[in-house]
C-alpha cells in the first residue's frame, strides 16, 4: 500500500511540473520602419531557454517555466531589449544600437570588412574630421591625421597638394598616391612643368583632387602597402586614398543640411614689391660692349645701357631701349 501512495505522489508531482510550463510566441520588429527582423535571439532571462526568429520574424519558446518575467532580445547592430512577459504573446520593437561594433572599414572594391581581421595596414578617416576647418582642397585636411601620409601644400590659391604615402618611391617617376571615389580612379598628378617646378614661369592648376567636394565625402580609407593596393594595379603602387560619398538615408520627416563658410582676407600694402622709376629696361653698365644680333652694339661709351643702331633705316644709328630684356636696370631716364 505504501508504495502505490509513493507512485501516485510521484506521478502527482510530474503532473504538476509540466502543468508549471508554458509556451511563448511573438514577432520582432524595427522600430525605424517596422520591418520583421529575422535572426533575433530570444532568451528567456535566467534560464538556458532560447531560440531565433525566423524569416518573417516570428518565434516560439516552449517550456518557459511559469515563474519567468522577462525575455532579452538582441541583434548585431541593434539595442539589446528586455520585455517583461504579460501573457503568452510577447512582441518586441528593437532600436538600432548607437554603440559602435568593432571598426568596420572600406577595403579595395568597396567591399566593407572588420579592420580586425584584414592582413595590412588601413586607416580611416570621417566625413566630419576633414569638415571641421574648411579650406579650398580638402586633401590638405589630412595633414596630421593618418599616419604615414605626408601631405605637400603650396601658398598658392587652388594650387597643387601632393600626396606622399610612407614616403618617396621613385626618384624620377611619379610618387602621388592613387585616388579612387566609390571605385573610380581618378588621376590627381601634378601637372607643373619643368619651369614651375623650379619656380619660373607658368601657373599652377591644382591637381583633380581639388574638384571634390569635401561635404559629399562619408569615409576617407587610406590603404597602404602592395598587399592592401594590389587590386588597383601597379597605379596603386604609391598607396591608395579610398573615397566612400554619402548615401541617402530614410529620416523623420523632411531634413534639410546647411553647411558654408567664408573667408575674409585683408591686403597689407606694405608687403607690395616697390617698384623704381629711375632707369629703363635692360641691365647695367658692366653689359655695355656685349653684340645683340640685329640691334648692332649694344650701348657706346656715351650710353652703353641703350643699343645703338639704325632702328628707323634713315642712315643715322639711334639709341635705343633694350625693352626685350627682363631687367630694369639701364640706362637713366632722361626727360
Amino acid at each position: 500500500m505504501r508504495k502505490i501512495m509513493l507512485i501516485f505522489a510521484f506521478f502527482g508531482l510530474l503532473g504538476m511540473q509540466v502543468y508549471a510550463q508554458k509556451t511563448i510566441t511573438g514577432t520582432v520588429t524595427s522600430a525605424d520602419d517596422g520591418s520583421t527582423l529575422p535572426g533575433v535571439s530570444v532568451v528567456v532571462k535566467g534560464t538556458t531557454i532560447a531560440t531565433f526568429t525566423n524569416n518573417d520574424g516570428k518565434y516560439t519558446l516552449k517550456n518557459v517555466p511559469e515563474d519567468a518575467t522577462t525575455l532579452v532580445f538582441s541583434l548585431m547592430g541593434m539595442a539589446t531589449q528586455e520585455v517583461e512577459i504579460t501573457g503568452d504573446v510577447v512582441d518586441c520593437a528593437l532600436e538600432k544600437s548607437d554603440v559602435a561594433l568593432d571598426e568596420v572599414v572600406v577595403t579595395a572594391l568597396g567591399i566593407t570588412r572588420e579592420k580586425k581581421a584584414l592582413g595590412y595596414a588601413v586607416q580611416e578617416v570621417g566625413g566630419d574630421d576633414i569638415n571641421t576647418v574648411k579650406s579650398e582642397n580638402f586633401v590638405s585636411q589630412l595633414s596630421g591625421k593618418v599616419s604615414g601620409v605626408q601631405i605637400q601644400t603650396n601658398t598658392n590659391f587652388g594650387g597643387s597638394v601632393n600626396v606622399l604615402v610612407r614616403g618617396t618611391s621613385s626618384l624620377t617617376g611619379n610618387n602621388q598616391a592613387l585616388f579612387v571615389i566609390d571605385g573610380i580612379p581618378i588621376d590627381n598628378s601634378i601637372n607643373n612643368d619643368g619651369y614651375q617646378k623650379v619656380g619660373g614661369r607658368g601657373y599652377d592648376y591644382g591637381n583633380t583632387a581639388a574638384d571634390i567636394n569635401p561635404n559629399d565625402i562619408e569615409s576617407i580609407t587610406v590603404l597602404k602597402g602592395a598587399a592592401a593596393t594590389a587590386l588597383y594595379g601597379s597605379r596603386a603602387a604609391n598607396g591608395v586614398i579610398l573615397i566612400t560619398t554619402k548615401k541617402g538615408s530614410k529620416g523623420q520627416g523632411i531634413g534639410v543640411n546647411i553647411s558654408s563658410n567664408y573667408t575674409v582676407g585683408i591686403v597689407d600694402k606694405s608687403t607690395f614689391p616697390t617698384y623704381q622709376k629711375e632707369y629703363g629696361g635692360g641691365y647695367a653698365t658692366w653689359w655695355a660692349g656685349i653684340a645683340s644680333p640685329g640691334w648692332g652694339t649694344y650701348g657706346n661709351d656715351e650710353h652703353p645701357g641703350l643699343l645703338y643702331s639704325d632702328y628707323d633705316g634713315d642712315g643715322n644709328p639711334d639709341y635705343i631701349c633694350p625693352t626685350f630684356e627682363d631687367a630694369s636696370f639701364g640706362e637713366a631716364f632722361d626727360p
